[in-house]
């Protein structure tokens, strides 16, 4: 039987990917996007999609109040590297606007219609920076450190009203999205920073996140995957092995 679904992030990368994906194994989804133009372009792609723009980060927020969803998969999130001793603090207030509170208040909106039928499922994603953090990912690690502990607390609160809440986190995975945030920090970190000394690691870190990504669509199967699940574990490693590798 199709659930009805909402994904938020759908514009491009892994909520793309699973919206695509979870219709065309029939089920109902509502992919929404940051922007209109992201809407109106997967529109064009995918006609046979109920696409809605919705910033999480904004009154946009309120739609989703109107939803009766089976299934939420946070998937809309920003990326920023740089030092600690650096990163402008205007950045890391809107990585958390994102990552964080628009998450929060997304779940929060639809989980009295959840609640009130007894039944739901919630899919955050975290990701590997959830459980470790590397230097010049500081600032995205300690977002999904956040999210670790949302999704923790949700999972046993809501358990006896019958809404289930997992997370999922995987590696570095070939979207765009971790290219595009291990090149963020550089559009402000120069010879001038109080951290200048360390930008061999820096730049080493940055090549490693970007050298031999893997696809995708492993990480679209998994969401599938917990979406149709009759149950779920706390945390959902993509691919699996890192959950051995962090000693999970």
């Amino acid at each position: 039987m199709g659930k009805t679904v909402m994904i938020t992030g759908a514009g491009s990368g892994f909520g793309k990917g699973t919206a695509l994906a979870l219709a065309a194994r029939g089920h109902s989804v509502i992919a929404t996007t940051e922007t209109e133009d992201q809407a109106v372009a997967l529109r064009t792609e995918a006609p046979g999609l109920t696409v809605e723009k919705l910033d999480i980060t904004t009154d946009d927020v309120a739609a989703a109040r109107e939803w009766d969803l089976d299934v939420l998969i946070n998937n809309a999130g920003a990326g920023q590297t740089g030092p600690m001793a650096d990163v402008p603090i205007d950045r890391v207030r809107r990585l958390f606007d994102v990552n964080v509170f628009g998450t929060l208040a997304v779940t929060q909106a639809v989980l009295p219609r959840m609640v009130a039928r007894g039944s739901g499922r919630i899919i955050i994603m975290s990701s590997i920076s959830g459980v470790l953090s590397a230097p010049a990912f500081g600032p995205y690690s300690m977002t999904k450190h956040a999210l670790e502990a949302m999704g923790k607390a949700m999972r046993t609160e809501l358990a006896d009203q019958g809404v289930d809440v997992c997370l999922v986190n995987p590696g570095p995975y070939l979207t765009g999205f971790n290219d595009r945030m291990a090149d963020s920090m550089w559009e402000w970190f120069g010879s001038d920073a109080v951290n200048a000394g360390a930008t061999p690691l820096f730049e080493m870190m940055r090549d490693f996140v970007k050298n031999d990504q893997k696809d995708p669509v492993e990480v679209v199967d998994k969401l599938v995957e917990l979406t149709e699940a009759e149950t779920t574990e706390e945390h959902n490693f993509v691919p699996p092995e890192l959950a051995a590798f962090i000693g999970a």
